[in-house]
């Protein structure tokens, strides 16, 4: 067992060492041994042979009940504060009762950073979505009214125009037109409506429709249990992931198929998006950021923070060559 100096335990054994020192020599001078005389050099012998084994035994449990104290200390020091986890102690014997204690206060405060994190994350995650839900409220309403607004004035300009400006005035009908396309697009992905007006089911199976017509990719989407049932939260989390996840299959995969399958039990739910793809190698994804494989581009960061804060976990799976499978549980 590897100790410094300043260490607990080594100032115990040194403190020990110096006792044992100072109890051969009182004994040695209450006894009035003489040295000199063989006899009673062979007693000062045996004495000081006693002493060593008790200090020899001393240490020896010193060591086994500092030994799981050492090992807590080397686990808090593995914790990430991002995911602290459980706090366990593999151990053959029980510990003290102190180490117990200080390992159980350890766990209930990793215990209170996580829901307190997760309670943050939430309240986070549910500001910018309320945000998203005004600004895509606001494009839908305010902005995309002015367009038809800009619309409406240039057809009654056509009406009017002399022939020679007729492709102009329709260049610019053909821009807003477009502009209104992209608005509502753009609204679409910051807060679509179908998931407030209609539900989590509806909203993932149009955001697949607009999917599959602007990349003529297959889209196939299974749905079982009581979707109805979950939290906003949940759903909010379930619908992001289904939508980056198919925007990694459109952009990273080349893809030709996407699978959604979406089961509510009572025992979990599970959302698992999966594509026929390009793939990618998860090892060298995380090596491209030596704190997650998350900032490979990919968005997984982004997903799996969403998973841990509607308590659920996010477990991607890949290969060059052999499509990409995205799952979403949550117990």
């Amino acid at each position: 067992m590897t100790r410094r100096d300043d260490s607990l335990i080594g100032q115990v054994v040194a403190a020990n060492v110096l006792l044992v020192a100072l109890t051969l020599l009182a004994a040695s001078l209450v006894a009035g041994l003489d040295l000199q005389v063989p006899s009673e050099r062979w007693q000062f012998l045996v004495l000081a042979l006693a002493i060593i084994l008790t200090l020899c035994v001393n240490m020896w449990m010193l060591q086994r009940r500092f030994k799981p104290l050492e090992r807590l200390i080397e686990r808090i020091e593995q914790v990430d504060p991002a995911a602290p986890g459980a706090l366990e102690l593999t151990s053959s014997q029980k510990p003290a009762e102190e180490i117990s204690r200080l390992a159980e206060s350890f766990r209930r405060l990793l215990e209170r950073v996580e829901q307190e994190r997760r309670r943050s994350g939430q309240l986070v995650i549910r500001a910018q979505e309320e945000e998203r839900r005004r600004l895509a409220r606001d494009l839908h309403d305010e902005v995309n009214q002015a367009l038809t607004a800009i619309l409406l004035r240039l057809e009654a300009l056509a009406q009017e125009a002399p022939p020679g400006q007729a492709p102009e005035v329709a260049e610019l009908k053909r821009l807003v037109n477009q502009a209104m396309d992209e608005l509502l697009n753009l609204a679409r992905q910051l807060r679509p409506s179908a998931l407030d007006d209609h539900g989590l089911v509806p909203a993932i199976d149009a955001q697949l429709k607009r999917f599959s017509a602007r990349t003529g990719v297959e889209v196939r989407m299974n749905a079982e249990g009581d979707i109805d049932s979950l939290e906003e939260d949940v759903q909010t989390a379930i619908y992001r992931v289904a939508q980056e996840a198919a925007t990694n299959a459109e952009r990273h995969a080349g893809a030709t198929v996407v699978e959604v399958d979406l089961e509510v039990s009572d025992e979990r739910t599970q959302l698992r998006v999966r594509d026929d793809g390009s793939g990618f190698d998860p090892g060298r994804a995380g090596r491209s950021n030596a704190q997650d494989p998350a900032d490979s581009g990919l968005g997984l960061r982004g997903m799996a923070e969403r998973a841990r804060l509607v308590g659920g976990e996010l477990d991607v799976r890949s290969a060059p060559g052999g499509g990409t499978s995205v799952t979403l549980s949550i117990r």
